[in-house]
C-alpha cells in the first residue's frame, strides 16, 4: 500500500507540475530504475518527513507557483543537503533558546511571516541548482578546505566546506555536519547528502555585527567598531541589496535575455539581484593593544587620532573631531581599510591564465598576481598581491623587487626589502565574522595606511586593472571570476542607465547593448579570461580609479583585434570635482577615432584583411633589436601585450607573442589624486553590429614609461 500511495502521489505531482508557470521539464524522468531526489526522500520519510513538508510549502521564487518539492521531482542537476527530522528539531530548539519563537515547535512562531521566513531558510540553503550544464556535487568534487562551492545555493549564498582532522568528517559552513553514512546518494536528478544540522548562514550584516559589538563590549574588533560608529559607517555596512532592482526583476519588467553578441552563440542574461557588499581588512584589538600600549577598552578615539598623526598615516587629512567628513584623518584611515565589494577568500587574487599556472591543477602562485581596487571614502588605491615567494599568503600593498628582465622569470628578488613587504592578510585564520550576508572581515598582521611611502611606491609601478575590477557590482553579484563556465553565465547584459543604473561607475547611454563576458573555459586571449563587449550605437562614460600622485600618466587598454567584428570608436577624457556625475559635455576627444580592428600584423574587417601600421614583430634573440621594435610601436601609439599571462587558460604561449592582442595608448594627461576622471567611448560607424571591446586598463606614470635608467618591463 505504501508503494501504491507513493505512485499515486507522484502522478498527482506530475499533473500539477504540467500546469505550472515555468513548465518544469519532466521528460525521461522515469526511464531509469533509480530514484529522483524526492522519491528517495519519500522512501525514507521516517528520517525526512519534516524536510519533505517544508519543500512542499516553499515556492521556488516570487515569480513561480511551483514548490521546491516539484522542482526536485524534475530532471536537473541538484545537490541537496537534506536535514533529518532531528536536525530540524535541533534548529527549532536553537530558535527557542534565542527567543525567536515561543516554543520549540512550528506552533511557536509569532507570525506567518516569520514562519515562512524560517521555512525558506531551511529549504533554500539546502539546495544547489546546477541548471542544465553544471553537474551536481558529490564529495569527490567538493571544494578545498575553506573554499566555497562555485555555484550559489537557492538562497544565493555560496556554501563553504570544512574538513575535520578526521578526513571523513565534512562540515558545511564550518558547523553543519554531514552524515558519515548517508552521503553521495545518487539520484536521477542529483546527489543527496544527509545533514545532522540545518544549514542556516547568518543573515546578519557587517553593520549588525559591529553594532552588536558596541552594545555588548565584545572584544576582537571592538576598537574597529567604535571607529566605524564615529565615522557614521555602521548604517552603510547594513546595506544588503537594492530592493528597487529586486522588485523590478521579480516583477518581470526586466527581460532575462535581452540581446546576443553577434557571431557568438547564446543569449545574454541580466543579473538576478543587485547586492551590495564590503570587504574589511582590519587590525584586531590585540594589535591595537600592542601598538598603543593599553587594554583595548581603555583605548579612546583620541588615542587613535594621536597614533595616526604621530606616524603620519593620513598625510594631507584634517585632524579634527568631524569624523564623518572624508577630509578627516580618522575617516580617511578607517575607510582605506574597506572595499565596496564582497571578496571571498577564493577571489582575493584571481588565478586563471598567468604564466606557469594551469587552472584546476596548479595549487599556488607561479608569478606575481595582483589587483588594484578603489577604497571607500576618499577614493584611493589598494593593491592585493600574491606571488610564489609569499608561500600562499596574500598581501596588501606589497612592492617587492621583481626579476622583470626580458629573459627573467618575473619572480621576487629574495629577500623582500622590509619596508616593501606590505601587510599580510591572515585569511588562513578563522574568524567568526567571515562571510556575513553582505561582506567579510579579514584580520591583518600590521597597521594598514595610505601613507606617503605607499603612494610613492604605487606611482613607481605600472598599475593594471582587469576591466571587471572597476565595477564592485560584478564581484558582489558573483559575476566576476565565474568558475562555472556555462552558456548562461558566460554573457551578462547590463541595461542602459535610463532603464536601470546597475553599475555605479559607468553610465551606459541608450542604444548601447552592453555585455560582460566571463571568458571562462574559452580559448580567448584575455587577461583573467574576461572582457567587455558592447554593440549598437553605443556611448559609455567610465569613472576611473584615482591615481596615487600628481603627475603625467598614460592610460592604456588592451584590444583583442583578432576578430573582424570589432569596430571604430572615439575616445573621450574629462575630469570633475564630483564623484557622482558623468560630465559628457565636459569631455575632450582624444585624437582620431580608435580602430579596434588594428592588430599587430593585420587589420581585420568583414571585407577582408589588410596590412597593419603597428610595426609588430615577433621577439628574436637580439634584445636590443626587440627594444627598438617596442619603441617603434610606441611611436604609433601601440604596445605588445604583456608577457605575464598566456593566451588562454591551459595554453603555453605568452600573450606578448600574440599579434592579435595589442595595448593602445589612448590618453596621456596630467592627473591629480584629488580629482575624478572619466573615459568615454562612442561608436562612430554606421554598422551597429560591430563590437567595442575592452580587456584591461593600465595607468603608467611618466617616471615609469619614460625612465632613462630603468625602462618599463615587458611583463
Amino acid at each position: 500500500m505504501k508503494n501504491l500511495s507513493a505512485i499515486i502521489s507522484t502522478m498527482l505531482v506530475l499533473l500539477f507540475v504540467s500546469s505550472c508557470k515555468e513548465n518544469i521539464d519532466m521528460s525521461d524522468q522515469f526511464t531509469f530504475k533509480d530514484e529522483t531526489i524526492i522519491s528517495y526522500l519519500e522512501k525514507h520519510d521516517t528520517m525526512y518527513s519534516e524536510y519533505l513538508r517544508i519543500l512542499s510549502e516553499v515556492k521556488v521564487s516570487r515569480r513561480s507557483n511551483s514548490s521546491l518539492y516539484q522542482l526536485l521531482t524534475a530532471r536537473g542537476n541538484y545537490t541537496v543537503f537534506a536535514p533529518t527530522n532531528q536536525a530540524i528539531q535541533n534548529y527549532l530548539d536553537t530558535l527557542y533558546k534565542k527567543n525567536i519563537i515561543t516554543e520549540p515547535t512550528w506552533d511557536g512562531f509569532p507570525s506567518t511571516v516569520k514562519y515562512d521566513s524560517i521555512q525558506k531558510v531551511i529549504a533554500f540553503n539546502s539546495v544547489i541548482d546546477g541548471g542544465d550544464e553544471i553537474q551536481p556535487f558529490q564529495l569527490s568534487s567538493f571544494p578545498e578546505e575553506g573554499d566555497p562551492f562555485p555555484v550559489s545555493n537557492m538562497n544565493d549564498r555560496r556554501l563553504k566546506v570544512h574538513y575535520d582532522t578526521n578526513p571523513d568528517s565534512v562540515y558545511i559552513n564550518d558547523v553543519c555536519l554531514m552524515s558519515l553514512k548517508n552521503r553521495d546518494i545518487r539520484a536521477i536528478n542529483g546527489y543527496i547528502h544527509c545533514m545532522h544540522d540545518v544549514i542556516a548562514p547568518s543573515n546578519e550584516t557587517l553593520g549588525d555585527v559591529f553594532a552588536g559589538m558596541i552594545d555588548s563590549g565584545e572584544e576582537g574588533y571592538l576598537l574597529l567598531a567604535k571607529m566605524l560608529q564615529a565615522c557614521g559607517l555602521i548604517d552603510t555596512l547594513t546595506r544588503e541589496k537594492d530592493e528597487i532592482y529586486e522588485d523590478l526583476y521579480q516583477g518581470g519588467s526586466l527581460k532575462d535575455n535581452p540581446w546576443k553578441v553577434p557571431t557568438e552563440p547564446g543569449d545574454s542574461w541580466i543579473p538576478v539581484h543587485r547586492y551590495y557588499g564590503f570587504t574589511i581588512f582590519a587590525e584586531p584589538d590585540a594589535l591595537w593593544e600592542q601598538e598603543i600600549g593599553k587594554p583595548v577598552k581603555q583605548i579612546t578615539l583620541e588615542d587613535v587620532r594621536q597614533y595616526i598623526q604621530n606616524n603620519n598615516l593620513t598625510p594631507g587629512a584634517v585632524d579634527d573631531e568631524n569624523y564623518k567628513s572624508e577630509d578627516n584623518s580618522l575617516n580617511q584611515f578607517i575607510t582605506y581599510h574597506i572595499l565596496p565589494m564582497h571578496i571571498t577568500k577564493d577571489k582575493l587574487v584571481v588565478h586563471y591564465n598567468e604564466r606557469g599556472y594551469t587552472y584546476g591543477t596548479t595549487k599556488s602562485a607561479t608569478i606575481p598576481v595582483f589587483e588594484y581596487y578603489t577604497t571607500m571614502g576618499k577614493r584611493r588605491l589598494l593593491k592585493i598581491y600574491e606571488s610564489r615567494q609569499t608561500n600562499g599568503s596574500i598581501y596588501l600593498n606589497r612592492f617587492a623587487k621583481l626579476r622583470n628582465g626580458r629573459r627573467e622569470n618575473y619572480n621576487e628578488v629574495v629577500p623582500c626589502d622590509p619596508d616593501k613587504e606590505g601587510v599580510r592578510i591572515k585569511a588562513d585564520e578563522s574568524t567568526d565574522i567571515d562571510d556575513r550576508v553582505n561582506g567579510t572581515i579579514y584580520p591583518i598582521e600590521k597597521v594598514l595606511a595610505y601613507d606617503n611611502e605607499t603612494r610613492d611606491n604605487l606611482q613607481k609601478e605600472r598599475i593594471r586593472f582587469d576591466v571587471a575590477s572597476l565595477f564592485p557590482e560584478f564581484m558582489n553579484n558573483n559575476i566576476r571570476v565565474d568558475r562555472v563556465g556555462t552558456a548562461k553565465t558566460l554573457r551578462v547584459a547590463i541595461y542602459p542607465n535610463t532603464i536601470y543604473p546597475y553599475l555605479n561607475d559607468l553610465y551606459i547611454y541608450d542604444g548601447s547593448k552592453f555585455n560582460y563576458l566571463s571568458g571562462f573555459k574559452q580559448a580567448w586571449n584575455n587577461y583573467q579570461g574576461d572582457e567587455l563587449n558592447v554593440i549598437g550605437n553605443y556611448e559609455m562614460v567610465f569613472r576611473l580609479p584615482p591615481v596615487p600622485r600628481s603627475g603625467t600618466y598614460e592610460i592604456r587598454y588592451l584590444v583583442g583585434a583578432g576578430s573582424s567584428y570589432r569596430g571604430l570608436c572615439q575616445v573621450y577624457f574629462g575630469e570633475s570635482n564630483s564623484a557622482t556625475d558623468f560630465p559628457l559635455d565636459k569631455m575632450t576627444a582624444q585624437g582620431i577615432p580608435l580602430d579596434l580592428r588594428m592588430g599587430g600584423l593585420v587589420r581585420s574587417t568583414p571585407s577582408g584583411s589588410y596590412p597593419s601600421i603597428v610595426g609588430w614583430e615577433e621577439d628574436g634573440t637580439d634584445d636590443d633589436y626587440n627594444a627598438e621594435v617596442d619603441k617603434k610601436m610606441r611611436a604609433n601609439g601601440f604596445m605588445k601585450a604583456p608577457n605575464s599571462y598566456i593566451a588562454f587558460a591551459g595554453g603555453d604561449k605568452p600573450c606578448r607573442t600574440e599579434p592579435r592582442s595589442v595595448r593602445r595608448i589612448i590618453v596621456t594627461q596630467h592627473m591629480d589624486p584629488d580629482k575624478v576622471y572619466y573615459l568615454g567611448f562612442k561608436n562612430v560607424m554606421d554598422d551597429d553590429q560591430l563590437q567595442f571591446y575592452m580587456d584591461f586598463l593600465e595607468y603608467c606614470a611618466k617616471e615609469v614609461y619614460d625612465n632613462p635608467y630603468e625602462p618599463e618591463d615587458i611583463w
